[in-house]
């Protein structure tokens, strides 16, 4: 786990390491249980060789757990980390969510005139 100081330590690097579609097509598919790299490859539309790269981003930003069973790299998501990821988004939108939640339930609505702002 991580705790206070270190929770937001390289968050920036897991925020843009969920910019690429193939990386999150491969943490989609492992937030259901541990997947082999062939798995998530074949999730994120790559040959193996050319997932293994993101494979490794996505560890090192702390989005994937990989553990070697055998011959096997199994891989899995760090909640943990892909709440404090959501977090990030949470905050950019929450009073905006918020007061678009109040105007639906007032039934209010506003409407922006052509070429304003």
């Amino acid at each position: 786990t991580r705790d206070g100081e270190l929770a937001g330590e390289g968050l920036d690097d897991a925020v843009k390491a969920m910019g690429h579609p193939g990386r999150r097509a491969m943490l989609r598919l492992a937030r259901d249980g541990e997947r082999t790299a062939t798995e998530l490859a074949d999730a994120a539309g790559l040959a193996p060789s050319a997932a293994s790269p993101h494979l490794k981003l996505l560890k090192d930003v702390g989005l994937m757990h990989v553990r070697v069973d055998a011959k096997r790299r199994l891989y899995s998501v760090d909640f943990e980390r892909l709440a404090q990821v959501r977090g990030v988004f949470d905050e950019l939108w929450a009073d905006r969510l918020d007061a678009l939640k109040q105007r639906a339930e007032s039934g209010t609505t506003t409407q922006r005139r052509r070429g304003s702002a």
